[in-house]
């Protein structure tokens, strides 16, 4: 689990008239909420062409609702949503196989609904067709929803000259314990939500949506702290209860593009693939019974990081840059050789960075009566062999952290650039 942290900004555009303060009284004016109402009054429809007023209607003369409910991504951009936006409180990770005998058209009419669906679903509206109705009293709730192709799709629609080098599978790891049902797939679909219902109905619709053309291969349900449970806006913690991710790489950062992104010229991959990412997905076990009999001193050891404020070993703050060679009174190292912390740093790893964006999962008690919790990690990058590949070979040769983590599932996943207005997503792939 490398040590990056994600960008603390919250991507949503601002209500007309007035906006949502984060920590304070909501400031007034007309609502994301009440204009969605309104436009639905007056015959307009956001989000997408045609199709049934969305749940966003309000009572004339209702008091504007302003809360996390209102926070909204756009579906249309130079990227997928579900990238560079903040931690969504609920996720649901996803693979579909293609069903025998689909062909690249029925793929191409899939992701034409997929992305519909979403258009929709991320403005607060209602399902185009026999919506469940699960997410009606909400607003968008800062949904997400991103789709990406693996290896095996491209062999199945018979576009082999299309797929990427880069998705090439991932070498074998010390500390993989694989289950090969649970890894890969032919299409992966990310969902994130501030709201449990609203990520459920995405899911549930996304399913629907599959009908005959695909199922479901595997499926994965996380979760994060919820924005604005703690006082001020920190990196999140993992079921570890260490703060997780303080290094990852931001947006403002003029490197930020070329590490996480697939450049629009100059790319060895495919044209099709210009302004997208590489997602890795990886199910991460925690040992967590083993970790906690582990003293704190110990584990900030491991970790090589403070458990409560992040701050590393050698002193300052979170944000303070590690001193590597800082020693204690006895002139041992005051962050481990082996630590997580030092070894997953991109300067010690030819500059390999990537944008880490994970979910926490708990699904109950294994067999054996051991917690089956831990992280459903992915992580964001231009050339997964630069990014996360360079780093796990790094960590799988003397991370102290291995002792206590197991990764049981795994996926490699292109997702292209986002969809333009009047697009769907990878129709440059699917009609190029």
């Amino acid at each position: 689990m490398p040590d990056q942290s994600i960008p603390e900004a919250r991507i949503a555009e601002a209500p007309p008239g007035g906006a949502v303060s984060e920590n304070g009284p909501p400031r007034e004016g007309i609502s994301r909420r009440r204009l969605l109402g309104t436009a639905g009054a007056t015959g307009l429809v956001l989000g997408a062409a045609g199709g049934a007023v969305g749940y966003a209607s309000v009572p004339a003369g209702a008091t504007p609702l302003t809360s996390l409910g209102e926070d909204m991504a756009m579906f249309h951009g130079k990227h997928q949503p579900g990238i560079t936006e903040g931690l969504q409180a609920r996720g649901h990770l996803v693979a579909f196989d293609l069903a025998a005998g689909a062909s690249r058209k029925e793929a191409a009419a899939l992701l034409r609904r997929w992305s519909t669906t979403a258009q929709r679903l991320m403005a607060g509206e209602a399902a185009a067709q026999d919506d469940t109705e699960v997410a009606r009293d909400a607003g968008p709730s800062s949904l997400t929803i991103t789709f990406g192709f693996g290896n095996s799709f491209f062999s199945r629609t018979g576009l082999e000259k299309q797929r990427p080098v880069s998705l090439d599978p991932l070498p074998d790891f010390s500390s993989d314990h694989l289950d090969k049902a649970r890894s890969n797939g032919d299409l992966w679909v990310q969902i994130g939500a501030n709201d449990a219902l609203v990520a459920f109905h995405a899911l549930r619709t996304i399913q629907k949506d599959a009908g005959s053309a695909a199922k479901v291969r595997w499926q994965m349900n996380g979760f994060n702290r919820t924005p604005g449970a703690t006082a001020h806006k920190m990196t999140a913690r993992n079921l570890m209860g260490q703060l997780d991710g303080t290094r990852n790489p931001k947006p403002t950062e003029s490197d930020f593009d070329k590490r996480i992104f697939v450049p629009a010229s100059g790319s060895t991959d495919p044209a099709w693939m210009a302004n997208g990412s590489y997602a890795v997905v990886r199910r991460i076990r925690m040992l967590l019974d083993d970790w906690e009999k582990l003293s704190t001193g110990a584990q900030e050891n491991v970790v090589g990081r403070r458990k409560s404020t992040g701050a590393p070993l050698s002193g300052g703050g979170e944000t303070t840059a590690m001193d590597l060679e800082k020693t204690d009174a006895k002139g041992a190292l005051v962050v481990p050789i082996n630590a997580h912390a030092r070894i997953a740093r991109p300067d010690q790893n030819g500059g390999a960075a990537m944008l880490r964006r994970p979910f926490s999962y708990h699904d109950g008690i294994a067999a054996d009566g051991t917690p089956d919790a831990g992280l459903l990690f992915v992580c964001w990058q231009a050339d997964p062999l630069r990014g996360f590949v360079t780093v796990q070979r790094k960590l799988d040769r003397g991370d102290a952290l291995s002792t206590y983590i197991r990764h049981e599932a795994s996926g490699l996943f292109a997702v292209p650039g986002g969809a333009a207005d009047g697009e769907y997503v990878g129709q440059r792939l699917l009609e190029g």
